[in-house]
């Protein structure tokens, strides 16, 4: 006798979005993110040392000021580490495009258009390009995001392409959730 597959937890629905399952997302449909974060010294000096990033421009900040560089922030001053600018663009669009996903099928196509330094703000928009059933599981689809990385300045200082398995809401969430009582 076989037992039977473990049915999902509709309480847990509650605490994510119910528009951003597979369904959900259309080529060509364009979603700003509400959230922003200035990035820190500490956000930039983490992750680039926890990645054994040895390039001095993320954190030598005297030969940053008397060497300089080509791509050297404004007014001088340390150079965010290109990973921790994309990987805060990926958080900050997770929420609306990516909460309901299972996993991370690619992240390519990386351009860093400008420089980005501490305390500079990061909002991001997304784009979605494509989207597609997926191969392996009948509960989930494949949809793939453009994700742009925007100033304080409104100037854009990355773009990135990121495909995601997503929850096929048919499957994950058979009927709405009730709304706890008061």
């Amino acid at each position: 006798m076989t037992a039977a597959p473990p049915q999902p937890d509709l309480r847990l629905a509650r605490l994510v979005g119910r528009d951003n399952y597979y369904e959900d997302f259309a080529p060509g449909a364009l979603y700003r993110h509400q959230r922003g974060k200035t990035l820190t010294a500490l956000d930039n000096l983490w992750l680039t040392h926890a990645t054994m990033n040895t390039a001095e421009a993320h954190f030598n900040e005297d030969m940053m000021r008397t060497r300089g560089f080509g791509t050297v922030p404004p007014g001088g001053g340390i150079l965010v580490y290109g990973g921790a600018s994309f990987s805060l663009v990926c958080g900050l669009a997770q929420q609306d495009c990516c909460e309901q996903a299972l996993s991370e099928r690619a992240i390519h196509s990386i351009a860093l258009k400008a420089p980005v330094a501490h305390g500079d703000t990061l909002y991001a928009v997304s784009e979605v390009l494509a989207k597609a059933p997926d191969d392996k599981r009948a509960d989930a689809g494949c949809v793939t995001f453009k994700h742009y990385g925007i100033n304080q300045k409104d100037e854009l200082v990355l773009e990135l392409v990121r495909e995601v398995v997503l929850k096929r809401r048919s499957h994950w969430l058979p009927e709405a959730p009730k709304e706890p009582e008061a």
